[in-house]
């Protein structure tokens, strides 16, 4: 079976289960949709519906408004998967979509839909026009965005810092339409020359790339990576770890998880992040559900990024960690 076939595959499986909630059963409760680049099984997932209709609950209650349904879909990180389940929820008509990721914000621009857009996780929303700022949307889309495309800076200095003999760096994500990677990628290119990095290396053609590049570039030494966010990465994010730690490459990532699964070092946002969106996304949903416009309510974004380094890790790719770096670092796992 090709990767994509299992990976849609995953998707529909993920689905098969009841992934409709309802609080009270009323008779016209308000229809919430809400689309995963993620399977269902991933930690994100999880305390997503379960906390997520906790959170609608109380908000609703504290009015006394209608209780809500909520309808799910998770695509496993296939583009694909992804764009038939955007189509399948905006059929539904819901009151409200919340999409998780670039690549499930990407198939609903894709769609050019006008029903109200709550995102979470998504990247650049300014540069890929989902919005026109951040202070004013102007659109029928708003939410929370973890990462700003200045960041590809400074995820290759972190990593330079560490592993100081890299010259050759890969570029992960999922080059599939609708990733976000235009504006990081050069950030990292402009900051590649001050840093002694001679060659960007990226996936171009589809999801089998992104093995292709790192096991490519495991073959030459000098090597690194720079993760970007992505859905796709993301879920795969254990299956990539393992390929990395094969090819003996340092590594940075955006994500926390990557590191407490074993990867090198991530930049990105605190451990209670996930929460504080959620409850974010919670409001956002419940003010549009009571007549509030998404194009009046500003982009969130976390006001702290941490820095997590894996000592272990460290130790298992030859590196010691400098002095200056593990100074800044917010957290370091032995």
């Amino acid at each position: 079976m090709r990767r994509r076939d299992f990976i849609r595959a995953m998707a529909i499986g993920a689905v098969g289960w009841p992934l409709s909630i309802r609080a009270d059963q009323p008779t016209q409760a308000p229809l919430i949709g809400v689309l995963f680049a993620d399977r269902a099984e991933s930690p994100f997932s999880k305390l997503f519906m379960s906390a997520f209709p906790k959170l609608m609950k109380a908000e609703r209650d504290s009015a006394s408004s209608p209780k809500t349904e909520i309808q799910y879909r998770f695509s496993g990180g296939d583009t694909d998967a992804t764009r038939a389940y955007a189509r399948e929820l905006i059929e539904m008509r819901p009151a409200v979509i919340v999409a998780i990721s670039n690549t499930s914000m990407a198939a609903l621009h894709h769609e050019a839909t006008s029903i109200p857009v709550v995102f979470i996780n998504v990247s650049d929303p300014v540069g890929m026009g989902y919005v026109d700022s951040l202070s004013r949307p102007g659109h029928s889309v708003t939410g929370l965005t973890p990462f700003e495309p200045s960041l590809g800076s400074k995820w290759l200095s972190f990593l330079k810092q560490l592993a100081s003999s890299i010259e050759d760096v890969g570029v992960i994500f999922n080059p599939e339409p609708g990733n976000n990677s235009g504006s990081f990628v050069r950030a990292i290119e402009g900051a590649a020359p001050s840093l002694a990095i001679k060659t960007i290396i990226t996936p171009h053609t589809n999801s089998a790339d992104i093995e292709r590049t790192i096991v490519d570039l495991g073959k030459t030494s000098g090597s690194g990576l720079v993760f970007l966010p992505d859905a796709l990465t993301y879920a795969r994010r254990i299956e990539i770890l393992q390929l990395i730690a094969k090819q003996h490459i340092p590594a940075i990532y955006p994500w926390r998880d990557f590191v407490i699964a074993g990867g090198l070092m991530s930049y990105g946002p605190h451990e209670a992040y996930a929460d504080e969106a959620l409850r974010q996304a919670a409001k956002y949903v419940n003010r549009i559900l009571n007549g509030e416009k998404p194009a009046e309510m500003p982009v969130q974004a976390p006001t702290k990024l941490i820095l997590t380094i894996n000592a272990r890790t460290a130790k298992t790719l030859g590196l010691e960690v400098p002095g200056n770096l593990m100074a800044l670092a917010d957290e370091m796992i032995e």
